[in-house]
């Protein structure tokens, strides 16, 4: 079976006054794709989806959804697609279940099949108990479960999220992640912005932005093979200290903390292993064991994302 692409950009740009948001975007998402992008605030992310789901109209480029162009049809997008950004817009006055009605009216579901979507959707989502609780009410995670409940009530072909748990604690969010699973089992193409590493990891391919650039593309895996470097992980007995005696000598983006362990990215690993040693033992920190390990999509992202900054101020 061959699977069409659903989502199509051609060198997408925009622009705002002094800044260029989306640069030169060129993108393809298969049908029944879960695609996420990944980057630092500012990054291009959130411009990236207002343009796909027409909210805002490019500069120059182009991009297709659901085989319609975004600017010409627009309006026939919209009736394909569903839209949840970071500030959607539930009414905490009004109960669940008012809420869903309310975008039930607002997407013109037909009333002979409303009710029995709705109770689907209460049921999918695990929001059939509280359905006459205010949504002011509700924690951050069953916020976030009725947000996407009411983005779905018209049947979406694609669905569209921006940051979707963002601050949502981790077991929502895990909540959050197997009702997306199983939409991704009913050919429901999702596109979502990701902060989390761990979300990132969950993706069928990924986009890693920076500047409003697309800096690369791939599967978790091949992203992660992208890094040509060897990484060593270290386990120091005072990890921030190291990680700052480390930094002075070989530079902030090629070591990187993680809690307890430091990772630092070389392409001579027998000399910068002795580097280490030499460099926190005579800070009196013991170094422990230096050994290879396979990088992570955080190293990978931060590795590249060093290399952008690093070709930016060599462009300046």
């Amino acid at each position: 079976m061959i699977l069409m692409d659903i989502i199509q950009t051609d060198k997408l740009t925009r622009t705002f006054p002094g800044v260029t948001a989306m640069d030169h975007l060129t993108l393809s998402v298969k049908e029944g794709e879960l695609f996420g992008l990944v980057g630092p605030d500012g990054a291009g992310k959130t411009t990236t989806l207002r343009l796909l789901t027409t909210i805002l109209n490019p500069t120059s480029g182009s991009a297709w959804v659901a085989g319609h162009h975004t600017v010409r049809d627009a309006e026939a997008i919209k009736k394909q697609i569903g839209y949840m950004s970071q500030s959607f817009g539930l009414y905490p006055d009004l109960t669940v279940l008012e809420n869903i009605r309310f975008y039930a009216d607002l997407y013109s579901v037909p009333r002979k099949i409303r009710e029995a979507k709705m109770e689907d959707l209460l049921q999918f989502a695990g929001l059939e108990p509280f359905r006459r609780r205010l949504a002011g009410n509700l924690s951050g995670g069953m916020k976030q479960k009725l947000g996407l409940v009411c983005t779905l009530i018209h049947t979406p072909r694609i669905l569209f999220l921006d940051e979707p748990t963002n601050g949502v604690d981790p077991v929502s969010r895990r909540s959050f992640w197997h009702i997306l699973e199983n939409l991704i089992r009913q050919k429901v193409t999702v596109f979502l912005s990701t902060a989390y590493m761990d979300e990132a990891q969950r993706c069928h391919r990924l986009g890693l932005m920076h500047g409003g650039r697309l800096v690369a593309v791939g599967s978790p895996n091949q992203v992660r093979k992208m890094l040509p470097l060897t990484l060593l992980e270290i386990r120091p007995g005072r990890a921030r200290q190291a990680t700052e005696i480390l930094r002075r000598s070989m530079g902030r983006q090629a070591v990187m903390q993680f809690g307890d362990r430091i990772h630092v990215i070389t392409d001579q690993p027998a000399g910068t292993s002795a580097t280490i040693q030499s460099l926190l033992k005579q800070a009196e920190i013991e170094p422990g064991e230096i050994k290879q390990v396979r990088p992570g999509l955080e190293d990978v992202f931060i590795s590249m994302l060093g290399g952008s900054n690093r070709e930016a101020s060599h462009d300046a």
